[in-house]
């Protein structure tokens, strides 16, 4: 889609959204006499807020950027992520400003307001749905070569335009697929002229011009006709994996996989969330738990308070990692992991890891950067040396600053590692959130932390 009409797009459902909101506050404060004090300066302050945290929420799950054609079923998705998270920070505001809002004011806003969203995302999914089930077929196309490119390309136009019409595939040899669906019409050098005579609108070669050198001459006199040409390169030929494919100006770049974090200005949500959220624990959980945890520590073994320990941070660079101390002093402390049933955790220890607080110095290290609340769970320094050994892939993890919490540890990959399987599958999550990262996916992992440690965790001990 041309990017004036992405941008249209934006634009449109950037106002009728906000329109939305401040019709459903402006309509319940009219209408709603019996709201005491309706019409004081808190209202008016909610409407401010409201506006601001919903731009917030829209701008933290990129609910009207796409890089690509907007897709219908992503902007619901997103649309649905942002509502959950505008009703969550507008719940914390209103509780933490201590003003007597309206109970039912609230409510009635919040119902509006994505009824209102929810509707206006069903008409345009109905109004798509009716566009595609009366128009007719709008482009032709044809694929040269006939190969696996080929036909997942065929596959892939199959099921995302019914508007599309492939005629099927040119290659210079005699094949037989019962298989395949749509004909082989000919040979390569016939593609133009079949083209012409036939009306088509594009051609997808995925043929590289290397391998065939007509392929430009084929791309020429397809434009001289008014038959756009286009190329499909395979590039497992260069690279034997999945590719992520970015440009920088007019270059291409083809990279092992997206890094979202790699964007500074995703860097810079990820940095500002994890400042918010440590200083908020820091300040509200640790200011008062750390003197109790530290007269408990104290009385059931002797020691440190706080266990500080190198381990491995972002780019490998190592860095000193706080917890509350869960074993008794002992010489193995930073060369061997804890194994269920260690004789060295304390009965004090024992709790602390079961409910993670022993983890909780941590949002130290997120305050200075050294880590983020969520991220790879870092590493003893002799473990980084070893594991790197047993798996090529285990260094990439340390692309990404550690966490205090990981995509690898709310699905069950934490604790001892026993048997490379376990190693492998901790690090395929951790990859996975890498190369998938979003606020979003941040705020999910949290909130299962807190749920897998409510719920109990078997792995930790």
């Amino acid at each position: 889609m041309n990017s004036r009409y992405i941008n249209l797009f934006r634009f449109f459902f950037v106002c009728i959204d906000l329109l939305a909101l401040n019709t459903v506050h402006f309509i319940l404060v009219v209408t709603m006499d019996r709201i005491p004090g309706a019409a004081e300066y808190r209202y008016m302050l909610l409407f401010i807020v409201a506006n601001m945290f919903w731009l917030i929420s829209a701008y933290s799950t990129a609910l009207y950027v796409d890089n690509g054609n907007p897709s219908l079923e992503r902007f619901a998705k997103r649309t649905i992520k942002s509502l959950v998270l505008f009703f969550v920070i507008m719940l914390l505001f209103i509780f933490i400003y201590h003003y007597p809002f309206s109970r039912l004011f609230i409510l009635l806003s919040f119902i509006g307001f994505a009824s209102i969203l929810l509707l206006t995302r069903a008409l345009l999914f109905g109004a798509s749905f009716y566009m595609n089930k009366v128009s007719k077929i709008s482009k032709r196309i044809v694929i040269v070569g006939y190969n696996e490119v080929a036909k997942k390309l065929a596959y892939s136009f199959s099921l995302q335009n019914r508007n599309l019409l492939i005629d099927g595939y040119f290659e210079d040899r005699e094949l037989v697929d019962e298989l395949s669906l749509l004909p082989i019409i000919g040979n390569i050098n016939e593609c133009i002229s079949y083209s012409v005579n036939h009306q088509i609108n594009e051609i997808y070669s995925t043929i590289s011009p290397e391998k065939n050198a007509s392929i430009y001459e084929m791309a020429q006199a397809a434009e001289k006709s008014l038959i756009r040409f286009k190329f499909v390169p395979d590039f497992k030929l260069y690279v034997n994996r999945n590719t992520h494919l970015e440009y920088l100006d007019e270059f291409p770049i083809l990279s092992l996989r997206p890094e979202p974090l790699e964007d500074a200005s995703n860097s810079i949500k990820k940095r500002f969330f994890d400042i918010l959220f440590s200083l908020f624990v820091i300040v509200f959980i640790l200011s008062w738990l750390t003197p109790i945890l530290a007269i408990l520590i104290k009385l059931n073994s002797r020691g440190p308070v706080f266990f500080v320990q190198w381990r491995s941070g972002k780019n490998n660079k190592q860095f000193r990692c706080f917890k509350f101390r869960s074993l008794s002093v002992n010489e193995d402390a930073h060369i061997r992991q804890v194994t269920r049933n260690d004789t060295r955790i304390t009965p004090l220890g024992k709790f602390l890891r079961k409910t993670n607080l022993d983890e909780l110095p941590q949002f130290f290290n997120v305050l200075l950067g050294d880590m983020s609340v969520v991220g790879p769970r870092p590493h003893m320094l002799r473990h980084t040396e070893s594991f790197s050994k047993l798996l090529e892939e285990y260094m990439i993890r340390h692309f990404v600053k550690p966490g205090v919490t990981g995509w690898a540890q709310v699905n069950g990959f934490r604790g001892e590692i026993k048997q490379q399987e376990q190693l492998r599958k901790r690090i395929e999550y951790d990859i996975w959130y890498m190369e998938h990262w979003s606020p979003w996916l941040d705020i999910r992992v949290v909130f299962l932390t807190i749920y897998c440690t409510l719920k109990g965790d078997k792995n930790a001990f």
